[in-house]
């Protein structure tokens, strides 16, 4: 269903005004994003799953708004004077969901998959000589040459979160999803309740124990105040809006952003931003088959794109959630580079069709997997879909759950096997901030992400970045890096957009950052 489409159908079912305030419950009531289909973290980037991966895991690190590792699971570190040799103490009392205590063995071997599958992973992974645990509690990690940015690996907030859980899970191949949930997060989940495309559910764990600092983003005291959280998946905005109205639901991730003004006049409704830093949207190739193996029609595709037609249509029109956003790195970044972006994107259909006439592009059919439960991305793809049949393009969009675009953008077969061309996403200023963590952005071929663009140039740039010796070499390098990603396209801006959540206000603590966070939570 189209965005306008479904508005005349929404307003007319939230005019009834709201029932009264629920009664207080022990359980908290959430619609999450999308519908969880994958439940691994390390293996797919989706949101969804990561936001899973914060109730049910914890990390070694993690990072508040300023992005500096803090301990979390770690008790804290030693590093030799040459910088080759990491000691990471665990802290006392970390066992996991099943009873068992957490070992220094967890921890390397969860590391070293998510090393296989993450950007930022790998580069640590190519530096690392050893892997070894001198006893139950220490993690000792052995490099070939000093590695500056390790702690920020392990601190990565979001988009592949380098999880902890026990060795048996961790040694599952990294290319293939495991179905067995066990971790030491604050939260239990809840295998013979989960229903994909219904319900997950979630159970305090009572053997977990909180740092004792302030909660923040994903530091600190995580103290899970409700004892049951259950995830009610709704794909229909109208659904979920008088679900919230009504009192059957606490917490809506991602509301419909023409359906707020509606939701806030409830007194008992409110809202905040759920990331001042924001969210990029972006269109991402498959490199591997064509039309787009071909940087001429890649590039023919970001002349014709206008960000405003994506913002508007996925985001509405109030202009406080969404700005034009030339740029691979988030704007407001150090490293966006948004005067590559305003030549190479002026949104000329004249120009683009002409570019496509001359890349050669003979009529291949154009597979876009796109979601029709995912109000902030569906409608990118058919704003997409529209913009590449006005450019002469033979579309073929292809539309279904957002579950089956996860499982589907991992296919590298062919679209007429069941692969695909063309997919959209978006992502958090925190998890693409820079050259190392940044997937849209990398040339990692087939060990990278989704779509597997490879240049081995813009590698070695990266890895210049990485061995830069002060500030302003970094900021160059990641600029270079920046402007290469976006004359190459494997990946294109679609502007970036800020998310309002609402909940009911029976609840307080909420916490901001790139991740909806269940701890703090408690009943106002």
């Amino acid at each position: 269903m189209r965005r306008r489409t479904f508005l005349t159908t929404a307003a007319a079912s939230l005019a009834a005004p709201a029932i009264a305030q629920p009664a207080k419950t022990s359980t908290m009531r959430f619609i999450p994003q999308a519908n969880l289909t994958s439940l691994d973290p390390i293996w797919t980037t989706a949101t969804v799953t990561n936001n899973h991966g914060y109730y049910v895991y914890d990390t070694l690190y993690s990072a508040g708004p300023d992005m500096r590792p803090r301990p979390q699971m770690a008790a804290g570190h030693e590093v030799s004077a040459d910088g080759r040799v990491w000691r990471i103490k665990l802290r006392d009392g970390l066992k996991f969901h099943d009873g068992t205590p957490v070992r220094s063995i967890d921890c390397n071997t969860s590391i070293q998959r998510w090393c296989k599958r993450d950007a930022l992973g790998q580069i640590l992974d190519a530096v690392v000589d050893q892997w070894n645990t001198p006893d139950d509690r220490t993690m000792e990690i052995r490099l070939t040459r000093p590695f500056p940015l390790l702690l920020d690996a392990l601190a990565k907030p979001d988009a592949s979160v380098p999880f902890i859980m026990p060795e048996r899970i961790a040694r599952t191949d990294p290319m293939r999803a495991f179905t067995e949930v066990v971790g030491s997060g604050p939260y239990r989940f809840l295998p013979d309740e989960y229903v994909s495309g219904a319900r997950v559910a979630y159970a305090r764990f009572d053997g977990y124990v909180p740092r004792q600092e302030k909660a923040e983003w994903a530091t600190g005291g995580k103290i899970a105040h409700f004892p049951r959280v259950e995830w009610n998946v709704i794909p229909d905005p109208a659904t979920a809006a008088a679900a919230m109205q009504r009192g059957e639901a606490d917490w809506w991730e991602r509301p419909f952003n023409d359906l707020l003004p509606v939701l806030l006049k409830d007194p008992g409704i409110t809202s905040i931003i759920a990331d001042p830093s924001g969210r990029s949207s972006i269109i991402r190739f498959n490199c591997l088959h064509p039309p787009f193996d071909d940087v001429r029609v890649r590039r023919a595709v970001m002349t014709a794109v206008n960000q405003e037609d994506y913002m508007r249509t996925a985001v509405g029109d109030d202009p406080e959630l969404w700005r034009i956003c030339r740029t691979l790195f988030p704007c407001g970044t150090l490293y966006s580079t948004d005067d590559t972006g305003a030549r190479l994107m002026p949104g000329d259909m004249a120009a683009a069709k002409r570019l496509l006439g001359q890349s050669g592009y003979a009529g291949q059919r154009v597979a876009i997997i796109n979601p029709t439960d995912f109000p902030l991305i569906g409608p990118l793809g058919q704003v997409t879909a529209d913009l590449l049949k006005t450019m002469g393009m033979n579309v073929d969009l292809q539309e279904s759950d957002w579950g089956t675009v996860v499982q589907r953008r991992a296919s590298r077969e062919p679209p007429e096997k069941g692969g695909w061309n063309v997919f959209h996403t978006t992502g958090s200023a925190s998890g693409w901030i820079n050259p190392a963590v940044a997937q849209p952005v990398r040339g990692l071929g087939p060990k990278g992400w989704f779509g597997w663009w490879g240049n081995p140039k813009l590698e070695a740039m990266v890895q210049d970045w990485l061995d830069s010796p002060d500030e302003a070499s970094q900021t160059r390098v990641a600029k270079a890096i920046g402007t290469m990603a976006m004359e190459e396209a494997p990946s294109i801006p679609l502007g970036q957009f800020f998310i309002r959540t609402v909940y009911r206000k029976r609840m307080t603590g909420m916490l901001q950052g790139p991740c909806p966070y269940p701890w703090n939570l408690r009943e106002a």
